[in-house]
């Protein structure tokens, strides 16, 4: 059953590997999975374990400035664009394979002021809301570090946010930020995954940081993740995250998800 998911949360809290690990257990459950990087730090693709030639080769789509211009209709001197540009055809012609999932290397655009929607940022919102209308794909969304994309809804047409959160008091509390920005949003939210838990029960401590929201999941420290930069293919982490996939793929297709 497919699912549709952007990974949030302030930088270093391990958002990238959670967002690699979540793509290759769909793909494992025999989803057809498309990874978006929307980090401006490319990071996923290495995550993933794509190698490292094939990445060299990618150009993230923010920055084919020309092409957004195209595609956002804007001519010469043009003042006005199209909010729902044509988009169609940029995950066949720029995606990249191996080992059954699909990544997506899309960047970011900075924006010139709040509210402001660029050309650029239009094509790139228009993207993901045709990769969230794939029914027949799962996606998931690894997001910049933060809460700037929230502002600028690039996020606001994926089916739900799932936050992380170190198990300190501080990422507890981002977490709650993002989570009542994503609210504003209309966003679905089903819950914050802890990452780096050294024992069982982590979540539950840091409950008075984290309002309404559910914990998901405590992933734990696993030295093997730790180790690489590439997702181990097995270890606690990784039996980890496949019960939090299960447990996303039943929120999402539950009554009213």
């Amino acid at each position: 059953m497919s699912v549709k998911i952007a990974v949030a949360g302030k930088g270093g809290v391990g958002k990238t590997t959670l967002s690699a690990a979540l793509a290759q257990s769909l793909c494992r459950a025999g989803e057809r999975v498309i990874a978006v990087d929307a980090d401006p730090n490319n990071c996923l693709g290495r995550a993933l374990g794509f190698p490292e030639e094939m990445l060299a080769a990618a150009t993230p789509l923010s920055e084919l400035k020309d092409l957004l211009a195209e595609r956002a209709g804007t001519g010469e001197g043009g003042g006005f664009f199209s909010l729902s540009p044509p988009v169609d055809d940029l995950l066949h012609r720029y995606r990249l394979d191996n080992d059954g999932i699909s990544l997506l290397v899309m960047g970011t655009v900075d924006e010139p002021g709040a509210g402001c929607v660029c050309p650029e940022s239009a094509v790139l919102k228009a993207l993901v809301r045709h990769l969230v209308g794939l029914g027949d794909w799962s996606l998931v969304m690894d997001m910049e570090a933060g809460l700037e994309h929230l502002g600028r809804g690039t996020a606001q047409h994926v089916g739900a946010l799932l936050i992380v959160a170190e198990p300190t008091a501080a990422s507890a509390r981002t977490a709650a930020r993002i989570a009542r920005l994503a609210s504003g949003l209309g966003l679905r939210l089903p819950g914050v995954v802890v990452n780096k838990a050294s024992s069982p029960g982590a979540g539950e401590a840091l409950r008075a940081h984290l309002g309404d929201l559910a914990v998901l999941a405590e992933l734990p420290l696993d030295r093997a993740v730790a180790e690489s930069e590439a997702v181990p293919a097995a270890g606690p982490y990784v039996e980890t995250v496949d019960k939090l996939r299960h447990r996303l793929a039943s929120l999402a297709h539950s009554p009213g998800g």
